[in-house]
């Protein structure tokens, strides 16, 4: 079940302004996508989730209308007017890890906050893996060896 945030604006007389009368509800889903996008726009970021995540991720990109995997590796407790989000972040090697961590803190609070109006109180990131040059070439080599099986 997804959750839903509601915001009701007006003025002390109950009648505000004309872009003010009424609620607007953002889902727990919604956040959750932009925090992801945000994250992922961090050039050192090299993906977002733990190895058990991505490999469900994966799978999920291959399983048709399975999803993007936008959300993947992102958490989110929406309330009326705050918002905290959790991150799971694999960085590319030779990052400064906690560099990394403060871009993409900020451009996620950025984001967050501009786009749904809600305060971001916090952004736990959680380094879980550093990407490796190395790594490339066997996840090249291990999707030729699943697309040939499939």
């Amino acid at each position: 079940m997804t959750e839903t945030t509601q915001r009701r604006n007006a003025s002390q007389d109950g009648r505000g302004a004309p872009g003010t009368r009424g609620s607007t509800a953002i889902a727990d889903t919604v956040v959750a996508k932009i925090a992801g996008m945000a994250a992922r726009e961090i050039p050192e970021v090299h993906n977002l989730g733990g190895g058990v995540t991505r490999a469900f991720g994966a799978v999920r990109q291959r399983v048709p209308g399975g999803g993007s995997g936008v959300t993947q590796g992102v958490k989110v407790e929406v309330g009326e007017r705050q918002a905290a989000v959790d991150l799971n972040v694999v960085v590319e090697y030779g990052a400064a890890i906690a560099d990394t961590a403060a871009d993409v803190r900020t451009n996620v609070i950025n984001a967050v906050e501009r786009m749904t109006g809600l305060e971001v109180v916090e952004v736990n990131i959680a380094v879980d893996d550093v990407h490796l040059p190395d790594d490339e070439e066997e996840d090249e080599e291990s999707e030729q060896r699943e697309s040939r099986v499939v």
